[in-house]
């Protein structure tokens, strides 16, 4: 009898760690209408925004233990919104992103160095039309209120990722810099 006792007490605690361990790595929940991811670059030197409509990120964050922190990001490529159908039509193809093909680029974190208050560097793998590069970026962390605010923006060299093929490596027309800026808001 004494054993059956002590296996179910090993038993309850084991479940309330497990249970406990859960609920601390469940990733924040995202409030994607706050939320959102844009690309900025110049075509013949003139500055062009566009959005990326659809994404589904995760974010694993305590302010108290940053380096266990884990961030990932899928970007529906198809969504990507220049404001013009003939445009978004136009970047579809093989040549830019081969959204038939590509239709996900992701990002995944694989570390986020604390460097002040509310200020961080994070490390990870891009990957966008199938090529997969490791990135580092500062990203900023703030709470206002019940949420978090993750931001950031990372440079990215647009070739090296095959993005524009052919003639369209031409970097006088459309130029190499990329600049995805990203807000990630938690809470409801």
């Amino acid at each position: 009898m004494h054993l059956t006792r002590l296996t179910k007490t090993y038993l309850v605690f084991a479940s309330q760690v497990l249970l406990v361990a859960t609920l601390q790595a469940a990733p924040l929940p995202i409030d994607l209408t706050k939320s959102m991811v844009t690309a900025t670059f110049k075509q013949m030197n003139v500055p062009v925004d566009a959005n990326f409509t659809k994404f589904n990120a995760a974010v694993d964050f305590d302010a108290s233990k940053p380096e266990s922190a884990k961030a990932s990001i899928d970007i529906h490529i198809p969504s990507f919104d220049l404001g013009d159908p003939d445009y978004n039509h136009e970047v579809q193809k093989k040549e830019w992103f081969n959204g038939t093909q590509f239709p996900k680029a992701s990002f995944v974190s694989s570390k986020i160095k604390p460097l002040s208050a509310g200020k961080f560097e994070a490390s990870g793998k891009l990957t966008i039309k199938g090529k997969t590069l490791d990135i580092t970026f500062p990203l900023n962390v703030k709470k206002e209120g019940a949420v978090q605010i993750f931001e950031g923006s990372l440079p990215i060299r647009r070739l090296a990722f095959s993005i524009g093929e052919g003639e369209w490596k031409d970097t006088s027309i459309v130029a190499d810099e990329v600049i995805i800026k990203f807000r990630i808001v938690t809470g409801k």
